[in-house]
């Protein structure tokens, strides 16, 4: 390439448009039970946000308020079981109304805890009048010990000293929503809470950061233990002493913008983070938002609403379940055919081995979505075709969404060139690929990004080249036009 002098602006080839990324499904509503369906399109309708946000943050809060009170076993004979809990992901720009969507989806589920807290709340005061009247007890039982130890009954002495020793039990406040909360923490809550809990993020990046951070790589190992639902851990502190953990059952669900979570996919994709955290977001959506919006103002679906509520007032009130839940033989039918088909995809080795990851781990989520449409609707013996067809058809549109995510890495610096253009007179007119990293914009933290961001906008005639800077290699930039 010719230097041209930056006294005048720099005019080249015509800039070309970026790629764009994969096109995805809209969501299937017909693939989804009435008494979720009905309260979704409700809610974007007059949100005008994408149906798919509250979908997938609805299925969230439903496996969390199931937990591993239902198990189910997608084989006959095998004694595979999994727990229906699911990780979740809503990618949007910030004005997508992420965080709406999800806090009208989670709605019942706060709604739950808030009922729990006025209960331990009531408990607890009557909890402080016991321990008053223990009290009271154990210094009556002392007066009565010391007369009956100076005549020299020493062992009723000790049996009314342990009597009056004996104190009421603590209540625990029940819980169903963590967000901000220590490693330690939430092992202590998983084991007040044995059925399982949501961990509900706002912005999910600052929680993915911390995973990836050195000194976080317990933290990432216990929350990867989490994803089964069905496992235990231990965790050792000094000064905490060691917390035993017997159910490690959690949900995950949180919204994410699409640059920050561009440098977690490239992190999966090269193998510096290969572990499978980011697999394991199975409801991971990123859909395309209308640019068309009208003021609307109308009430919401009373039916629709209280229907939804009532569902998780139902599952709340579930069992602990000894059984597992079984397909019927033509749901298992279904289910063999599509698990078959997705576990030789995964194996073809025609695809990264990220991506073979996240092929790998699909089954979890058809099966926990299948029990949780079951569960919705007929409430069978067994998880019937009609559960099974349907949450096999929301996999498909799920797998349409995970080519999107992943396209972040595989077209390499697109998201962050696209970042670079929308704020174009942030940046000098004659720029270093330093001065956009100093930014720390989402995305372009690193040399690499911003060298894979340049290269696009460089190959699409958005930027051109000026002048080495003197004694160096390195290039000045300007965009194309001045």
């Amino acid at each position: 390439m010719s230097l041209i002098s930056p006294q005048a602006p720099m005019i080249g080839p015509k800039p070309q448009a970026l790629p764009e990324l994969p096109p995805v499904m809209a969501l299937p509503f017909e693939a989804i039970p009435p008494r979720i369906r009905d309260f979704v399109a409700d809610t974007a309708e007059r949100m005008q946000c994408p149906p798919d946000f509250v979908a997938v943050s609805a299925l969230c809060a439903l496996s969390a308020i199931i937990g591993n009170k239902i198990r189910v076993r997608p084989k006959a004979n095998d004694d595979w079981e999994i727990v229906p809990n699911l990780w979740g992901a809503i990618i949007g720009r910030p004005s997508a109304m992420k965080s709406p969507s999800m806090k009208a989806a989670l709605a019942p589920l706060h709604a739950l805890e808030a009922s729990y807290r006025d209960e331990f709340e009531s408990e607890h005061k009557h909890y402080l009048a016991e321990i008053e009247l223990a009290d009271i007890a154990a210094k009556a039982a002392k007066d009565a010990a010391k007369k009956e130890h100076k005549a020299g009954n020493a062992d009723v002495a000790l049996q009314m000293l342990r009597d009056g020793m004996q104190q009421p039990d603590h209540p625990t406040r029940k819980r169903l929503v963590v967000n901000d909360t220590t490693m330690e923490k939430l092992a202590d809550l998983m084991n007040e809470n044995p059925s399982g809990l949501l961990l509900e993020r706002d912005e999910l990046a600052g929680w993915l950061a911390r995973m990836g951070r050195d000194d976080a790589k317990a933290e990432r190992a216990f929350y990867l233990e989490c994803f089964d639902g069905n496992g235990s851990f231990t965790v050792d502190r000094i000064g905490r002493g060691t917390i035993d953990v017997s159910s490690t059952t959690l949900a995950i669900i949180g919204g994410i913008q699409p640059s920050k979570i561009a440098p977690l996919i490239r992190g999966a994709i090269t193998g510096s983070e290969d572990d499978g955290l980011i697999q394991r977001f199975q409801l991971t959506v990123w859909p395309d938002v209308g640019k068309v919006w009208e003021y609307r103002d109308r009430q919401r679906s009373r039916a629709a609403h209280d229907n939804y509520k009532a569902l998780f007032d139902e599952l709340a009130g579930i069992e602990c379940q000894n059984e597992p839940l079984m397909f019927s033989d033509e749901a298992r039918e279904y289910f063999i055919q599509w698990y078959t088909e997705t576990q030789i995809e995964a194996r073809s080795g025609d695809l990264h081995p990220a991506i073979e990851s996240h092929l790998v781990k699909l089954p979890k989520a058809a099966a926990a979505i299948a029990a949780i449409y079951e569960l919705c609707g007929n409430r069978g013996a067994t998880i019937g075709a009609e559960a099974t067809v349907m949450a096999l058809e929301f996999m498909d549109y799920l797998r349409s969404h995970s080519e999107r995510f992943y396209s972040i890495a595989t077209q390499g610096g697109v998201e962050g060139a696209k970042l670079i253009l929308r704020r174009r007179n942030q940046i000098p007119t004659l720029f270093k690929p330093r001065d956009i990293q100093r930014k720390g914009w989402a995305g372009l933290t690193t040399k690499e990004d911003v060298a894979a961001a340049l290269e696009v906008l460089e190959d699409h005639h958005h930027i051109v080249k000026s002048w080495p800077e003197p004694d160096t290699n390195r290039f000045i930039y300007q965009f194309n036009g001045g």
